[in-house]
């Protein structure tokens, strides 16, 4: 383990930006700075999904792995967290692993309100870490000892609940003997013990295993890095299947840095439901390398080559729809028609193809004819960008989602899975679709969905808050730093929520790092030439409580810089009470101002505030 610590474990090493640099996707996930490959971890608890992945914060190429963090509440728009394992901090190269929640406590590391999340990293050996705070900071189980190593070189481990045999299964990489897995398993995810090894040539790195319902029961689906899977049995100790070769979840080039690799599903969630996303590593711009696919449900489906996982994108992208243009009883003729387009956006389309030999859409067109990318069916081949795709009684459909950098095409539900990055960089006025028919194909209905950005309302990254409204600088420096919100100004500074109250109890810790005072702000307007403040001012000395034009009220207090207090006010029409630290300091009236917004606030200096509530 390093011993350079960082002064700030979960460290926030990541500099603003608004997320609208040239080729960054809109509404696929890219993390605010540096780079990201696989997937790690993905988990749901207690109402937010976290989205883990490998992670150089500190560079645009591979090197010196971390787990980058993000979360999310809807599975579309994600906020970037501290980084969760840190090589400063956490011994091992941290290379990909996965999750789980601890809902039952089976490891008995369970210290406090929130249930354990473990999780599993290394190579050569699988080594544990486990957050006791909901998945934002993580320790090392047992001084980084390995839980379990397989012969060979090995890496990648994923953890899996199997319900029958009420065990916890473990699934890693190794190639002992050629590519092939090891099954461990174990009842408190710390002890492992080893269960069964699956050989197969095809099964290269980051497995996964997955429990997936069908006809009335479940089958079980173990897949590798490039998507490539077999359906078969679970028995408690082994992996059993009579397919005798892999088919493959997304029907491209798949390998280390394409479009797609490295997939995960996200354990923990209800009613069976099974959301993957991938890695997509042909993406990148001037802050910024790779991002991840947009989530989709997995589902085993018969099709008519036989029993296949399908994948589409999760119903939660609806959220992003700002507006929608439809078309139906299209017909075109050996020719293109241009459809409506943009910059970013969703096309659902079903087609009858009968009379057709092969139908185009190219995308991003400009009037020159010049276009970034087409998708085309080939009707005498039945095949869709070269992958087998059967028309149903004549018709196809057809699903693309167009963001800045990628690239999804869904075809017949789900049967075809493909996922690209696609620079689409047309210049001004070349965002058309043009429909281009070889033969005669008729448009039953067509939808196109412009969709917003997951970026423009964004939650606070590191600032631990149930306000959910959008919060903004009034005045000052305000910056994400690993502790919370920080303020810099030279005279008085405020950030304040877009929530207001009028009466409420509003707590939050406030520390003032250098200068005079760190405060917060409650029933003030919008550019808080309006508000109450209560603040700890190491030039006097003292806590207090003011608003413009008076100081209401004073209590002394040796304020030491670096040290956080926490504040609770209560407030009730014209009465103020406050405590620090759980003594009452403040009891004061003001009937000035009845209303407003909730806010913090640093004077002459620099401060940091975390965890304000308001209830």
């Amino acid at each position: 383990m390093r011993t350079d610590v960082p002064k700030d474990y979960p460290d926030f090493p990541y500099q603003a930006t608004n997320y609208q640099e040239d080729n960054r996707g809109q509404f696929h996930f890219s993390t605010r700075g540096g780079w990201m490959n696989d997937v790690n971890a993905p988990l749901y608890y207690r109402g937010v999904y976290h989205l883990y992945y490998q992670h150089n914060p500190f560079s645009l190429v591979w090197d010196t792995m971390h787990w980058g963090h993000a979360t999310s509440t809807d599975l579309v728009h994600w906020t970037q967290r501290p980084i969760a394992l840190d090589p400063h901090v956490h011994p091992g190269d941290l290379w990909s692993g996965g999750g789980v929640v601890d809902t039952g406590n089976a490891s008995g590391l369970k210290n406090g309100d929130d249930d354990p999340i473990i999780v599993y990293s290394g190579t050569n050996g699988v080594t544990v870490f486990y957050s006791l705070d909901g998945g934002n900071s993580f320790s090392t189980y047992a001084d980084g000892r390995k839980v379990a190593t397989p012969g060979g070189t090995s890496r990648d481990p994923k953890v899996f609940w199997d319900p029958v045999s009420k065990h916890w299964g473990m699934v890693v990489w190794s190639d002992e003997g050629g590519n092939g897995v090891d099954f461990y398993t174990s009842t408190n995810l710390l002890d492992w013990t080893f269960a069964s090894r699956y050989r197969a040539d095809w099964l290269f790195e980051c497995p996964n295993m997955i429990r997936m319902p069908v006809d009335g029961g479940y089958r079980w689906v173990l897949h590798s890095g490039s998507g490539e899977y077999q359906v078969g049995d679970w028995d408690g100790t082994s992996f059993d299947t009579d397919w005798t070769a892999p088919q493959k979840i997304n029907q491209t080039s798949t390998y280390a840095g394409s479009g797609y690799y490295a997939a995960l599903n996200f354990s923990n969630l209800p009613n069976d439901r099974v959301v993957s996303m991938a890695w997509q590593g042909q993406n990148q711009g001037s802050t910024w390398t790779g991002n991840a696919s947009f989530p989709v449900d997995l589902g085993l489906k018969h099709t008519s080559a036989g029993l296949r996982v399908v994948s589409n994108p999760i119903p939660e992208i609806s959220s992003l729809r700002a507006s929608t243009q439809t078309l139906e009883n299209l017909t075109v003729t050996d020719g293109r028609h241009a459809l409506p387009g943009g910059d970013t956006y969703e096309l659902e389309t079903t087609l009858d193809v009968r009379k057709a030999s092969k139908i185009g859409l190219r995308l991003h067109t400009s009037p020159d004819g010049w276009f970034d990318h087409e998708v085309v069916y080939d009707v005498a081949a039945q095949t869709l960008d070269g992958v087998p795709l059967r028309p149903v009684d004549g018709k196809v459909k057809l699903r693309l989602l167009v963001d800045r950098g990628q690239l999804d095409v869904f075809g017949n539900d789900g049967e075809v899975y493909q996922s690209y990055n696609v620079n689409f960089d047309s210049l001004p006025g070349g965002e058309g679709i043009d429909l281009v028919a070889d033969g005669r194909v008729r448009v039953d209905s067509l939808a196109v969905h412009q969709l917003a950005s997951i970026w423009k309302h964004r939650a606070e990254p590191t600032l631990r808050t149930d306000i959910r409204d959008e919060w903004y600088p009034a005045r000052g420096t305000w910056s994400d730093v690993a502790g919370g919100k920080q303020g810099q100004s030279a005279g008085d500074g405020f950030y304040l929520s877009k929530a207001s109250g009028a009466d409420f109890t509003l707590e939050g810790d406030v520390q003032l790092v250098d200068g005079v005072a760190a405060a917060l702000t409650f029933r003030a307007n919008k550019d808080a030439s309006r508000h109450y403040t209560v603040n700890v001012d190491a030039g006097a000395n003292v806590v207090k409580l003011w608003r413009p034009g008076r100081d209401i009220a004073t209590s002394p207090l040796q304020v030491e810089r670096g040290r956080s207090y926490h504040f609770k006010v209560v407030a009730a029409g014209a009465s103020i009470k406050v405590w620090v630290d759980g003594t009452q300091v403040v009891d004061a009236t003001d009937d000035t101002i009845a209303a407003g917004q909730f806010g913090m606030n640093v004077f002459n200096g620099t401060a940091v505030v975390q965890n304000v509530t308001v209830r």
